[in-house]
């Protein structure tokens, strides 16, 4: 007997999840495509060589490896997109004028999974805006991705920032630290150790006490700022707010680095409903060209499966029954209204059977 039974971290998504699921990417890159992201498609597998030139290390640990029969190379299962669309616009699309904005959906698999997101296999979605990461193109990117989730029925939605290169930023300059103990500040900072932090330089610990809602850490930030080193970087913060104003609660952690290794000045995670696992995170960053040097970029990803399983994006199931011997031409109607159709086939069916949430009786809809 042939076993049913699926690998760890991977599974079947059943009717409604997978139509809600399917409505939720629909509903977001349409929104994206409205302001012009047009999408691209990469293959699930390439050679591990030319991923991992684009992947940043903490990334090609989780791809999945085999040797491919035919060519005799290694393969790896992506266990990211965006990696990819960054090849496809060094590469493929180099010669597009700048910046050039991309959208894509696909299945990623990992290597292994982590005990908040058990799954091994999730559905990615997102918005790449590349040659450019300007604060106007970082406030597109995040009133895109806000507009898109709302668009999918996603509601009560927070975004907290971060500065991912704020660290480097300081001790490079105004808050001069040894170079071997920088790394080791960045773990202590994100991990929210005060005394850690005291101990290589206290001056640091402002960073901790900054954390919080995003106009009063936006504010101790700005009264830390020492040199005006972070004064761009603070007033482009500032800037993408207020674009947001009324759409999203904000908070700001200047030192959150968990998921932002190769994010540069911004990034953001994207929270909904008061879910402790974040639905998206973004940010700026840079790829790299075919000619050695790297371009800069900013974008978002969503996780579908974060979405759809915890219930935020509605599964709509409404189902209209038509009984046996039903004129076509009334369920076509139907149809083009927006009404799922479901016609009996033989006498013996019936509307809860099928599922279904009305009923079609002389041209006209019933509620069951």
């Amino acid at each position: 007997m042939t076993s049913s039974l699926l690998p760890e971290g991977f599974h079947d998504r059943l009717p409604p999840a997978g139509d809600a699921a399917a409505r939720l990417e629909a509903r977001v890159l349409e929104t994206a495509f409205g302001y012009g992201y047009e999408r691209v498609d990469p293959p699930l597998i390439e050679f591990i060589d030319g991923l991992a030139a684009r992947l940043k290390a903490s990334r090609t640990i989780d791809a999945v490896r085999y040797v491919d029969p035919v060519s005799q190379r290694t393969l790896a299962i992506r266990p990211d997109i965006t990696a990819q669309v960054g090849r496809i616009a060094a590469t493929r699309m180099a010669h597009h004028p700048r910046p050039v904005r991309l959208s894509y959906a696909g299945p990623v698999v990992k290597l292994r999974a982590s005990e908040l997101a058990p799954e091994r296999e999730q559905r990615q979605l997102g918005c790449e805006l590349i040659g450019l990461d300007s604060v106007a193109a970082a406030r597109e990117v995040v009133t895109v991705a806000v507009e898109a989730l709302a668009a999918a029925g996603v509601c009560d939605l927070s975004i907290d920032f971060t500065l991912p290169d704020l660290v480097d930023t300081l001790a490079a300059g105004p808050l001069a630290v040894a170079a071997d103990h920088v790394d080791a500040l960045k773990d202590r900072l994100d991990a929210k150790d005060a005394g850690g932090v005291a101990a290589i330089d206290r001056r640091y610990l402002a960073l901790i006490e900054a954390a919080g809602p995003f106009k009063a850490s936006h504010d101790r930030l700005c009264q830390f700022d020492v040199g005006g080193a972070l004064t761009s970087r603070l007033d482009g913060l500032w800037q993408i707010a207020e674009g947001l104003s009324g759409r999203a609660s904000l908070t700001l952690d200047p030192t959150e680095r968990h998921g932002f290794e190769y994010q540069s000045w911004i990034g953001f995670s994207i929270f909904a409903g008061g879910l402790r696992r974040e639905i998206g995170r973004g940010g700026s960053y840079t790829i790299l060209r075919e000619d050695g040097g790297e371009e800069v970029a900013i974008g978002f990803s969503l996780y579908a499966d974060a979405i759809v399983d915890a219930g935020i994006a509605p599964a709509e199931r409404r189902r209209l029954f038509v009984p046996l011997g039903s004129d076509p031409a009334l369920a076509a109607a139907r149809r083009a209204e927006g009404w799922v159709t479901v016609a009996a086939l033989d006498a013996e069916d019936s509307a809860s059977a099928q599922l279904c949430t009305h009923v079609l009786v002389g041209g006209e809809v019933k509620p069951i």
